[in-house]
């Protein structure tokens, strides 16, 4: 056990210590943690919210759900964070304890870790690996027979981490090499299930050459008084949020304590919620978005604080799509343009017609006719149904040899125009067809002859609603009929 050189205010002495037994089930309220002492933990349940929705996530890394129902990736969890503060070599240790010494260690801990994380990113980290899109970068499920697992080498018997391979018996992968900066989240997991419903405990204990070279220095210590821990995203209808004031660096010295928020994150402080040394929690429900802050006075007089920004989204929706270029809209009919237009200020992404995601909402050379377009929350908070909208356009050809695709010609979107015309030409300016909006197309015939390949011009005729006045509106193009 390191021995830890604490500093309280003026008072200095030495103690050998472990950190009291801390627990965290959920990723989004992950303990920070640094090397300066091994830490005591604890994992008595799941938390209040699926990190990995069992019914979307079913592996992540080397863990995976059960094959019965409730046998979720998540059982009997516990989250951590921390953030190198030098570039070097990490591991750590997880010692699994009796529930009471001298009892048989009944835990069968297994752990992935995620990373690295760029803090300056503004991403959601939990996020990101609760849907998949970060997947552990080390894993280890297999059986402890030694009661430790973790990344570097087994204290206990030597054994060298290394990939995890089923059926190994190697309970340890390898060291990771960080760069100072680097944010990493550790989900340790309990196997098995304690059924006398007592607390089972572990030792979390950080090696590696960084450690070894300054354990002051090697996890960021700075991130321990960010005691809140990162800014969280979560989606309306989450369960609550709770925030402690129990892991900051007063601990159990604590005199008063006072909650405040600024919902709009604006600088100035709209509320105080609650004050009193005995609100050690405070309760975030959805949507209550807003930046929230703790200030705790000791025993001995300090003031220690910190704040979190919390943000819920909502299931994205649509407000309109604006058609920037057609018909309608514009002279400029090749290509059409359109953007989508979303309430809500989420992250979100979009898909037209059952192609790629992209961020951008505009989409250019979106083609004539119904059209579709997806939204997604890159948050995680909910995907629409295809929403259906109007482009009012022309196909540039069509190809009437009878397969059933592109056999008729016609202006698609026509149902939005009042009272269209088209009359269609050859290249010579003769009249070979007309069309209304009842009209089903043109199969590319004169007099029930076919018609060769060649450009055809048309001439459509409609009138356009404006400010209540429907107004004449010509449009001439031309397009291609191919054989």
């Amino acid at each position: 056990m390191r021995t830890l050189f604490c500093a309280i205010f003026c008072c200095l002495f030495f103690l050998t210590i472990t950190v009291e037994a801390q627990n965290s089930p959920d990723c989004r309220t992950a303990i920070p943690v640094c090397a300066d002492a091994p830490i005591e933990g604890v994992t008595d349940g799941s938390g209040v919210i699926d990190d990995f929705d069992p019914d979307v996530i079913r592996q992540t890394g080397c863990l995976e759900k059960g094959s019965v129902i409730s046998a979720n990736i998540e059982n009997n969890t516990a989250w951590y964070v921390f953030r190198a503060g030098t570039s070097g070599q990490i591991g750590f240790d997880i010692e699994a304890l009796p529930v009471t010494p001298g009892a048989p260690v009944t835990a069968e801990y297994d752990f992935a870790l995620y990373g690295p994380f760029d803090q300056t990113s503004g991403e959601n980290f939990c996020g990101n690996i609760g849907n998949g899109g970060a997947q552990p970068i080390r894993c280890n499920y297999e059986v402890n027979d030694t009661n430790f697992t973790g990344l570097g080498v087994n204290p206990e018997n030597g054994q060298v981490g290394a990939p995890n391979v089923t059926g190994s018996q190697n309970t340890y992968d390898e060291f990771i090499d960080v760069i100072a900066g680097e944010v990493y989240y550790l989900l340790i997991n309990n196997f098995n299930t304690n059924f006398d419903g007592n607390p089972e405990n572990f030792i979390l204990n950080f090696t590696g050459n960084s450690v070894d070279a300054n354990q002051d220095t090697a996890l960021d210590c700075t991130l321990r008084d960010e005691f809140l821990g990162f800014d969280i995203i979560a989606c309306e209808g989450d369960p609550d949020i709770i925030l402690s004031a129990l892991n900051s660096p007063a601990g159990p010295n604590i005199a008063n304590i006072t909650w405040s928020v600024d919902y709009e994150d604006d600088g100035t402080i709209d509320d105080v919620l609650a004050t009193g040394a005995g609100e050690t929690e405070f309760t975030v429900t959805s949507p209550n978005s807003g930046r929230y802050f703790v200030s705790i006075e000791t025993t001995f007089g300090e003031i220690i604080s910190d704040d979190i920004l919390i943000t819920f989204f909502g299931v994205p929706e649509l407000d309109e799509v604006i058609i920037v270029d057609d018909f309608l809209n514009s002279d400029q009919t090749d290509p059409y343009n359109v953007e989508i237009v979303t309430l809500g200020d989420g992250d979100y992404e979009y898909a037209l017609n059952g192609g790629e995601f992209q961020d951008d909402p505009v989409f250019l050379d979106v083609p004539p006719g119904i059209n579709t377009v997806v939204i997604n929350d890159k948050n995680g908070c909910g995907t629409t149904e295809p929403l259906e909208f109007l482009v009012v356009g022309y196909p540039k050809f069509f190809t009437p040899n009878g397969d059933g695709i592109h056999d008729l010609w016609q202006v698609l979107g026509i149902e939005a125009l009042q009272e269209p015309t088209i009359f269609i030409f050859d290249r010579f300016g003769k009249l070979i067809k007309q069309l209304n909006q009842d009209s089903t197309g043109w199969d590319g015939t004169y007099n029930g002859r076919d018609l060769p390949s060649s450009d055809y011009w048309f001439k459509l005729d409609y009138g356009r609603d404006q400010e209540g006045v429907v107004v004449a509106r010509t449009v001439r193009r031309h397009f291609s009929l191919v054989r």
